[in-house]
C-alpha cells in the first residue's frame, strides 16, 4: 500500500476507535436500535439529496446496507446496551478481520501470504490476550453479539469489495439510507414506542453532538474512505488496519470513560501493532498471485546472458545468429519452437 493510504487506514482506524467512546455515551441518551436508526438518517440526509445515483447495482447497495447497518451496528449497540464495555467491544470486533479473510478466500479466491498470515496470527494473539485480560466473567450473550457483528462486518468488506464503486463517498451515503426503515421497525418492535419518545423529547445538544459524530465522521467519512481502500486494494490487505482499531478504542476509553488499562492488556496492544505492520507493509499485496505468474514469465522470456565457456549445443552451426529462435514465441502463444538448422555434411 502507498504511504498516504496507510495513513488514511490509520486514521480512519483512530476515529473508529474513539467512536466506541461516543457510542457509550449515546447509549445514554437513546436505545440502541433507535441510536443506530438515526446515525444512519442523518448520515444520509441531506446529503442523498445532492449527490447523484450509486454508480454500482442496486443489490450491492441494498446489501451492504442491511449487512453492514443492521447486521454489524445493529448487533453491536445492542451489545454495548448489554454490558459490553467500550474497550472490549473495540476490540472483540476486530475479529472481523478473520471473517473477511475467511470469506474473501471464498468469494473472491484471495490468498494471503505467509508473511501476512503470519501478522494476521500476530494480531489474532494480541486479541487472544487482551480478551483473557478484560472479558474474564463478563456478559456472554454481549459477547456473542458483538462477534456476530463482527462476522456482519466480514461480509460487508467482501460486498464492498465485488461492488467496487467508483466513488466511495456517494456509495456510503447511499448504504446509510438502507438500514433506517428497517432499524425503525425493529426499534418500534423491540424497544417500544413510548421508550423511542421519550428519548427523542429529551434531546439535547450532547444528545445531537453524538450523533453527528457517528453518523457523519465515523459513518460517511470512515465508511467512504474505507471502501475507497478496499476499492484499491484487496479486502484481506485493508481489513487487518481495524486491529489498530482496539489500540484508540482502549486509550480513549481509558482517558474518557476512566476504563482501566492494564499492562496485559498494552501488551496485547503491541501484538497488535506488529502483528498490523507484519499484514500490510511487507510483501506483495494479498492476492497477487498474477503478478507472481507475470513475473515467473517474465524471467523465463527474458534473454539470458551466454556462458563463454559452455560448449554450443549438439547439432549448433558455429555461424548460427543468436536471432535463430529455439523457444516458442511468448507474443504467439502455442506457437512450437523452430528446428534448428543442420549442420553441413563434412566430407570423410
Amino acid at each position: 500500500m502507498r504511504p498516504r493510504h496507510i495513513a488514511l487506514a490509520v486514521l480512519v482506524a483512530a476515529l473508529w476507535g474513539v467512536n466506541f467512546v461516543v457510542i457509550e455515551l449515546g447509549l445514554d441518551h437513546f436505545p440502541p436500535l433507535l441510536f443506530s436508526a438515526l446515525r444512519f438518517l442523518v448520515a444520509a440526509v441531506p446529503a442523498i439529496f445532492l449527490l447523484g445515483r450509486p454508480s454500482v447495482a442496486w443489490k450491492w447497495v441494498v446489501g451492504v446496507g442491511l449487512v453492514l447497518g443492521v447486521g454489524k451496528f445493529g448487533l453491536l449497540f445492542i451489545g454495548m446496551d448489554q454490558g459490553m464495555p467500550a474497550g472490549l467491544s473495540s476490540l472483540v470486533l476486530q475479529a472481523q478481520a478473520v471473517f473477511t479473510a475467511l470469506f474473501a478466500a471464498l468469494a473472491l479466491s484471495e490468498r494471503p501470504g505467509r508473511v501476512r498470515l503470519a501478522g494476521m496470527a500476530v494480531a489474532l494473539a494480541g486479541i487472544g490476550v487482551a480478551a483473557v485480560d478484560e472479558g474474564a466473567g463478563g456478559p456472554v450473550l454481549a459477547f456473542v453479539l458483538v462477534v456476530g457483528a463482527a462476522a456482519c462486518w466480514g461480509v460487508s468488506n467482501v460486498l464492498t469489495r465485488r461492488a467496487a464503486p467508483k466513488d466511495a463517498l456517494t456509495f456510503m451515503v447511499w448504504v446509510s439510507a438502507v438500514p433506517v426503515l428497517p432499524l425503525l421497525g425493529l426499534s418500534l418492535l423491540f424497544e417500544g414506542p413510548d421508550r423511542d419518545a421519550e428519548a427523542l423529547a429529551a434531546l439535547d445538544w450532547s444528545g445531537a453532538g453524538i450523533i453527528l459524530f457517528v453518523a457523519w465522521v465515523s459513518t460517511v467519512f470512515g465508511f467512504g474512505a474505507w471502501g475507497f481502500l478496499l476499492r484499491q486494494y484487496p479486502a484481506s490487505s485493508v481489513a487487518p488496519f481495524t486491529l489498530l482499531v482496539p489500540v484508540f478504542g482502549m486509550s480513549s476509553a481509558a482517558l474518557v470513560l476512566g476504563e482501566e488499562v492494564s499492562p496485559l492488556r498494552w501488551c496485547a496492544a503491541a501484538l497488535l501493532v506488529g502483528g498490523v505492520a507484519l499484514t500490510s507493509g511487507v510483501g506483495p499485496p494479498a492476492g497477487s498471485a498474477t503478478a507472481s505468474v507475470r513475473r515467473a514469465a517474465a524471467d523465463a522470456h527474458a534473454p539470458r546472458p551466454a556462458d563463454p565457456a559452455a560448449p554450443p549445443p549438439p547439432g549448433a552451426s558455429a555461424s548460427r545468429t543468436p536471432s535463430t529462435p529455439t523457444s516458442p514465441d511468448p507474443a504467439r502463444p502455442g506457437t512450437p519452437p523452430a528446428a534448428a538448422p543442420r549442420p553441413p555434411v563434412r566430407a570423410e
